[in-house]
């Protein structure tokens, strides 16, 4: 289990960078190119040793969130980010991507945010999600994109159902498309 962004030390500062309510705002394209330097550290350092390992990497977020934020969302040329994308990833493309499809409106409720502007707490907001939900329904709209682009490496699920449910609903699909995970030693 990985994250994109910060899932290394130089990554964790970018994050910040990125995130923090409080950080300096970067220009769009620096923000992608931001993005896309944690990319290239967390492909060099986290992914392709568990890959060549022979382990599953499961990600929260890789390179569909730089075309769906960055695209979408921002308003970036998705052709251009296509070419940022793959080369910070080295090449390196998921197997098997997962969205989890929210509308903006249920996901703000989920959260228990409903507009709500707290930059602390449980229910801290980041500065991605400071950009309501006009932003939010681009982003979303950026990866169903992606899902009509290129079919044969999405599942969609729907996320306003029940965790438990969206959970079994991912478990299924996953096994479905590639098989059981490798054997792991403790």
């Amino acid at each position: 289990m990985t994250h994109e962004p910060g899932a290394t030390p130089i990554g964790a500062r970018l994050r910040q960078l990125l995130v923090a309510p409080d950080a300096p705002v970067p220009t769009l394209r620096a923000e992608a190119l931001l993005m896309a330097a944690d990319r290239a550290e967390h492909v060099d350092l986290v992914l392709e040793p568990a890959l060549a390992a022979g382990r599953w990497v499961v990600a929260d977020r890789y390179a569909a969130s730089t075309l769906a934020y960055q695209g979408g969302g921002r308003g970036l040329d998705v052709d251009e980010l296509s070419s940022l994308v793959s080369w910070a990833s080295g090449g390196l493309a998921a197997d098997l991507s997962v969205l989890v499809d929210v509308s903006p409106e249920a996901a703000d409720a989920r959260l228990g945010r409903q507009g709500e502007q707290s930059v602390d707490g449980p229910n801290a907001i980041d500065r991605f999600e400071r950009l309501g939900l006009p932003f939010a329904a681009r982003v979303r709209e950026g990866y169903l994109a992606q899902v009509d682009a290129d079919p044969a490496h999405w599942v969609v699920v729907d996320g306003e159902e029940a965790i438990d449910t969206v959970t079994t609903s991912i478990v299924k699909l996953v096994h479905e498309r590639l098989g059981d995970p490798p054997a792991t030693s403790g």
